[in-house]
């Protein structure tokens, strides 16, 4: 039986990428918040998942104002890195793995989970920035991976207690597919910040702060944040952290805190990071 060992959060804001791709993690801008990953790249090293499952946001690269699922699944047996407008990132395509993701499709629609099938998705910054964040530049990702694109751009996103329905019913899902297989689940995004306007470089530290405390100890509370507070709080763009519940939820009741990483700024963004061992 496939297992869900543990969930990672982190942010994926896209100038950490462009630091990667250019040699800059050891430059004292981006030094702090690199070093806040070197426990993590060693214990993935060591734990060796074979699929890891990427909750993400799409940025305009597979989606437009035209077509905006609020849970698109890939289900193709590669993803290739996005051109968000500047060229591709020099990063390895994503290989993944359809077997397990139309096992997750049937097992959600049979859920009553209506997602949009995607056979084809081409992956932006989002995604591939969390992958460069734990594995650094190798020449191929030593993972496969099954992504899910979040409508958290254009209103109205799912609700934070909707996500962590949709984490509970992936665990479903995974632990009733049949191969012995490790899989993590990745919630990516946030933490606070806004991009525009007068409240433009928000970030709220004391929020993010209480929002780590509670995905590990008190998950149930974070549920019930209504749209409204992510956007006072924690600025327009901080509605991506609905996304970890997705993973939290699909970790079950209780779980293990093996890292925290918090680092402010990266590019105008509160970045977050966490390590939970699933029960």
């Amino acid at each position: 039986m496939a297992r869900i060992t543990a969930g990672i959060t982190t942010s994926h804001v896209p100038a950490i990428g462009a630091a990667i791709d250019r040699g800059g993690t050891r430059q004292d801008y981006w030094k702090p918040l690199f070093d806040g990953y070197e426990w993590t790249r060693k214990w993935i090293r060591e734990e060796c998942p074979d699929v890891v499952f990427l909750i993400y946001n799409d940025h305009a690269s597979a989606f437009s104002l035209e077509m905006i699922p609020t849970f698109a699944l890939g289900c193709a047996d590669s993803f290739a890195p996005a051109d968000e407008g500047f060229g591709r990132r020099p990063v390895p395509v994503v290989p993944g793995h359809p077997e397990l993701a139309w096992h997750i499709a049937q097992s959600l629609i049979m859920d009553e989970f209506d997602i949009t099938i995607m056979n084809k998705l081409d992956v932006d910054h989002g995604l591939t920035v969390p992958l460069s964040l734990m594995f650094g530049q190798p020449d191929t990702w030593p993972v496969r991976v099954v992504p899910l694109a979040v409508n958290v751009v254009q209103y109205p996103p799912p609700t934070g207690n909707r996500c962590w329905l949709l984490g509970e019913a992936i665990r479903r899902a995974v632990h009733s597919y049949g191969e012995d297989i490790n899989v993590q689940i990745w919630g990516t995004g946030g933490m606070s910040h806004q991009l525009q306007g007068p409240r433009a470089g928000l970030i709220n530290t004391p929020f993010d702060l209480a929002y780590l405390d509670r995905l590990t100890a008190d998950p149930q509370a974070l549920r019930r944040i209504p749209h409204i507070d992510y956007l006072r709080e924690a600025g327009t763009e901080g509605i991506e952290m609905v996304m970890w519940l997705i993973m939290r939820g699909a970790l079950g009741d209780d779980v293990t805190e093996l890292h925290r990483h918090y680092h402010v700024p990266a590019s105008n963004t509160a970045v977050g990071h966490l390590v939970l061992r699933a029960a």
